[in-house]
């Protein structure tokens, strides 16, 4: 196994530096990312999965700083050529970040808080930050996490380090479309709420997503996205939990209008099906985007845990004044996380450039279409 990986390694090393060297392409002469749409002819919206940095991410980190400190920017650089042309980009932050040098992979993690600029400079607008480990390091991590995205200019949703902030809707302008972010998770490996801070991360409850969701539409958000951390580790298909509060959140309306216009699940650590439920575009789970060398519950070393999905949705002005902004296209890129080479690969780029992953790029589209999504006009994009 280890041979073999080294085999994929080794190619996608090539991959990778002509990546790099095709981003300037894909940018205007002022060295800014072409935009993937105007006002006239919608958004796009780019999500992906769980960045979940164990020891091993961090020490590649490390040494892709050179010796200067952490540098996770070139762990994602396959993948800014489609967040930073997407006109609004999301990630999910599964982990806090810790301070001083002290930084922890599983089972308690806090990551270094450099992950944040990586972030940044891939192009990622915003992430969803609540998770099981949103209290791995009390309300002091999730304060360092918070403030070092801010830095970075990448926004968030999830956690909270004041009752303000908490009460704020996340908006992000893409066109003429104002989008709400609201992100929500099932627990926090049973970790108490810190004392007094009750709203310090979104538990996940039907009845408060919805009402958040009518409130940030009736604040001016044209679109509302909502992300689930959901579901059953390890289990390819959507638990009946996922499914029932996709089916109930995708029914919620006000008037003619659905008060969800996407949902994006992350958490078990495994790509999940794309389904259109009620009219709306379910994500039940993206995978983990960056993680280390992932066992499952056998002891196995398993690897789902390194493959993941990008979704991306076009979305295009509504037709009437108060209409729906519909998703005109949806799509899904394979991704994998290349433990030995430390980078997320785009995958049909690297089989283009002559990897051999066509496997997994099978495997992550059969999880992918397996509750009817092509039927609904789901397609594998670049």
């Amino acid at each position: 196994m280890i041979a073999r990986r080294q085999q994929v390694a080794l190619a996608l090393t090539v991959v990778l530096a002509a990546g790099a060297a095709c981003q300037a392409e894909r940018r205007d002469p002022a060295g800014h990312p072409a935009p993937s749409g105007d006002g006239d002819r919608g958004f796009t919206l780019v999500a992906s999965g769980d960045v979940l940095p164990h020891d091993s991410v961090i020490q590649r980190a490390l040494y892709d700083g050179g010796g200067a400190g952490y540098d996770f920017a070139p762990i994602f650089a396959d993948i800014e050529p489609v967040a930073a042309r997407a006109d609004v980009a999301l990630c999910h932050m599964e982990t806090v970040y810790g301070e001083n040098g002290v930084y922890t992979g599983y089972p308690s993690f806090k990551s270094p808080p450099e992950v944040a600029q990586g972030l940044a400079a891939t192009g990622y607008d915003g992430c969803s930050t609540a998770s099981n480990h949103s209290l791995d390091d009390g309300a002091a991590g999730i304060g360092r996490t918070l403030d070092a995205l801010d830095r970075a200019g990448v926004r968030h949703s999830g956690s909270a380090r004041t009752e303000a902030e908490a009460a704020t809707v996340t908006r992000y302008d893409a066109g003429t479309a104002a989008v709400a972010h609201l992100a929500y998770t099932f627990g926090t490996n049973g970790l108490p709420l810190p004392a007094g801070q009750p709203w310090a991360v979104n538990l996940t409850d039907q009845d408060r997503i919805v009402a958040d969701a009518r409130a940030a539409r009736k604040a001016g958000a044209d679109v509302v996205v909502v992300s689930v951390h959901w579901g059953t580790e390890w289990q390819d298909e959507p638990d009946q939990n996922q499914l029932t509060l996709a089916d109930r959140l995708t029914r919620s309306r006000t008037g003619d209008r659905p008060d969800i216009d996407l949902i994006l699940g992350t958490h078990a650590h495994v790509p999940q099906a794309y389904q259109k439920v009620n009219g709306t575009w379910v994500v039940y789970g993206m995978g983990d985007q960056v993680a280390g060398e992932m066992f499952n519950p056998q002891g196995a070393f398993d690897p789902r845990g390194n493959q993941s999905t990008l979704g991306r949705f076009t979305f295009a002005p509504p037709a009437r004044t108060g209409g729906r902004w519909e998703v005109t296209r949806a799509e899904f890129i394979p991704q994998l996380y290349d433990i030995d080479a430390g980078r997320v690969v785009n995958v049909n780029r690297a089989i283009e450039q002559g990897a051999e992953l066509s496997a997994v790029r099978d495997r992550i589209q059969e999880v992918v279409l397996s509750r009817g999504a092509e039927q609904d006009g789901l397609k594998m994009g670049e």
